[in-house]
């Protein structure tokens, strides 16, 4: 008796035959919708790429002031720099131009010949640049202001 009661307590479903569906009853998309969509998400991902980009620190910039410490404590003696030792200037592994520009003077120490020309030549966008004023010895118990440049390539 309990047999009776689990199979009659259980609704018989009728077997229905699956029909596949046609192109017409799937779901779709529009073609000038998804383009939109497509331009919509492209146009998001360069403008987040823009604003990592400006995001992100100078490291040019860096390499730049760098450079200027370095050239700095080449070309000083007792914080006078003095355009004589201009050619101590290294800089290895970089590309860099060392100016030095006192009373309507200038000393040019480069790095190689890769390094940035004066600045007429070099354009603005290709290099970073550094510079800090300066004490400038230019005759024996005679210095001037003036101004050390350090020129990096990026």
């Amino acid at each position: 008796m309990s047999r009776d009661l689990a199979t009659s307590s259980v609704p018989e479903v009728p077997e229905r035959p699956t029909v596949p569906l046609s192109g017409a009853d799937r779901a779709a998309v529009e073609p000038t919708a998804a383009l939109v969509a497509v331009v919509v998400v492209g146009l998001a991902l360069g403008l987040y790429a823009g604003a990592l980009d400006e995001a992100s620190p100078d490291r040019s910039r860096q390499t730049a002031e760098a450079a200027l410490d370095r050239a700095e404590r080449a070309t000083a003696v007792g914080g006078v720099v003095d355009p004589s030792r201009m050619r101590r200037v290294e800089q290895p592994g970089t590309a860099v131009a060392v100016e030095l520009e006192a009373n309507g003077e200038r000393w040019l120490a480069a790095s190689g010949p890769d390094a940035p020309g004066p600045p007429g030549v070099r354009s603005p966008g290709a290099v970073a640049a550094a510079e800090r004023r300066v004490t400038v010895r230019v005759a024996p118990g005679e210095n001037i202001r003036g101004t050390l440049r350090a020129v990096v390539w990026r």
